[in-house]
């Protein structure tokens, strides 16, 4: 007979097991429940001599204003070290290499610099309208929500550099063509990360640091917290029966449980694996029809030495070549300089096409990219090879996170974070800072847990949301605006203003020599 539990968590990444660790320590009797052979959801390190003794899969990074994550890793004492970029980054387009330092290279046409000033200046600008919990509640959130990334590029871009910058920008962030997103959508993840500059930097920014041993070390240590004994992996749950008192939970290795509550943690598109009785709510599945995931297979190149400091490059480059299959890569040695690596994301349409390849393939297009952006052939010939496709995880379905695409925050979004019936969600995805991340998964399973410890009378409901207190010893740098960045003409203003202002000098410069003609 199935035993009956307060709580059963279904998913075992970040966001169920800090669901789980909160009900816990509240006292509430909590199961999880993984479909996995292991935990850690869309973060995954391997164990391997090879690769230094360990490599994130999945993801990896933090940054600054990541508050919640930094406090659950100091909490188990799990340390970080930060990316180094202060030595030269390749910029890559139009098949050529331009060595620059800094956040951004220098542009030295003006209708560039321009062009990418203003999208930034344009995306911040949508942002501050966008409520981060409530998106769907914007200004003009329908007419946003219905126009494609690409579009909004093309209106507000003039030179060609500035189109592949932005296009680069969005298949980077969130591992999606600009043509598959709306502008609601992109102007809210950047915004929720804290803005355009920030969500793309390494120093000050999201991908400053990484954890020492690996990512996974954060779920490893909340299933130690909760006991490994209330985490049940192996289990994917293919049945969920709220038509009683209670929830009853089957699993595809034939294992009933029950429970007066339940937390969902998984992508929306993944709760399809699940049936319901009675079903989920018309647009809730709706809105898991619509919202797919992320494309991308990461990457790493192992060598005998880090060749690209002797050098002097730091390992990062960024390309907007469309012929290329690298968009930024970044040194991935260890802290204590030991397995030289270099790792790299393959998104959107590149890794849709990379998976027509063979990874001897996919290794040697790689290789063949760090020998032209860092100019030497010691890049063609590393010594290992490691790929995780999450395309092909069955219980990911992709990554970073999930895509919705243009009309689906505004029609469905509302549905992200309804309770049905006994029925919590949570996940990055329904996070409204840093939602995609690891931060956002932390804040989605802490809420979903306070939701449930309101409905048992155990927390008033004024406390489900909380604000997470700045990490003192990690505190926010702001990226500040000059005069000009705040104040320049977009790149078509601009051309237009010269062009006018061209042919009023003309007129007038040849009215003025007509008068002076006719009047001899």
């Amino acid at each position: 007979m199935a035993e009956t539990k307060d709580v059963i968590v279904i998913g075992g990444g970040i966001s169920g097991l800090c669901a789980a660790k909160l009900l816990a320590e509240s006292g509430v009797d909590v199961l999880v429940l993984e479909a996995r052979d292991r935990v850690g959801g869309r973060t995954h390190t391997m164990r391997d001599s090879s690769v230094g003794g360990y490599v994130d899969l999945g993801g990896s990074y933090v940054g600054r204003t990541q508050d919640r994550l930094l406090r659950v890793a100091k909490e188990l004492g799990i340390e970080s070290y930060p990316i180094d970029e202060n030595a030269k980054i390749s910029w890559v387009q139009d098949g050529r290499v331009y060595p620059f330092k800094g956040s951004f290279p220098t542009f030295y046409n003006p209708l560039v610099w321009m062009d990418i000033n203003q999208v930034i200046r344009g995306i911040d600008s949508l942002g501050e309208k966008i409520p981060s919990a409530d998106p769907w509640d914007c200004p003009d959130a329908e007419e946003l929500d219905n126009t494609l990334m690409q579009d909004w590029i093309d209106k507000n871009t003039l030179t060609k550099t500035g189109n592949d910058f932005c296009k680069t920008i969005c298949q980077l962030i969130v591992t999606s063509q600009a043509t598959e997103m709306s502008v609601l959508f992109v102007a809210w993840y950047i915004k929720q990360c804290g803005g355009f500059v920030r969500i793309i930097s390494t120093k000050f920014g999201g991908q400053e640091k990484k954890f020492i041993g690996g990512s996974q070390q954060i779920s490893i240590g909340l299933m130690n917290k909760i006991g490994k004994e209330r985490v049940i992996l192996d289990s994917p749950v293919y049945s969920l029966d709220q038509s009683g008192d209670v929830a009853v939970i089957k699993t595809l290795n034939e294992k009933t449980y029950k429970a007066k509550h339940v937390i969902i943690a998984m992508s929306p598109g993944l709760t399809q694996k699940i049936h319901f009785n009675p079903p989920l709510p018309p647009l809730r599945n709706q809105l898991a029809a619509r919202s797919p995931m992320g494309s991308v297979i990461k990457c790493m190149v192992y060598y005998k030495t880090d060749f690209w400091r002797d050098r002097g490059y730091c390992g990062s480059s960024w390309s907007i070549d469309p012929d290329l299959p690298v968009e930024w890569s970044l040194d991935d040695t260890k802290p204590d300089g030991s397995a030289p690596a270099l790792v790299t994301f393959i998104t959107a349409n590149k890794a849709r096409k990379f998976c027509q390849l063979t990874e001897n393939e996919r290794r040697d297009k790689l290789c063949r990219y760090f020998a032209k952006v860092f100019g030497t052939d010691e890049a063609m010939h590393p010594i290992n090879y490691v790929e995780k496709n999450w395309m092909a995880e069955a219980y990911s379905a992709g990554c970073y996170t999930t895509i919705f695409q243009p009309g689906t925050l505004y029609q469905y979004g509302r549905e992200l974070r309804r309770i049905v019936g006994c029925i919590h969600f949570a996940g990055t995805e329904t996070a409204s800072k840093w939602s995609g991340y690891m931060d956002g998964a932390v804040e989605s399973g802490e809420r979903a847990a306070r939701e449930i410890l309101y409905d048992m009378g155990k927390l008033p409901k004024s406390m489900i949301w909380q604000d997470e207190p700045e990490t003192k010893d990690y505190p926010a740098i702001p990226f500040p605006k000059s005069f000009v960045e705040r104040n320049a003409p977009t790149a078509r203003g601009f051309v237009r203003f010269v062009t006018r202002t061209t042919f009023w000098t003309a007129a007038v410069a040849g009215g003025v020599w007509l008068y002076k003609h006719l009047n001899k």
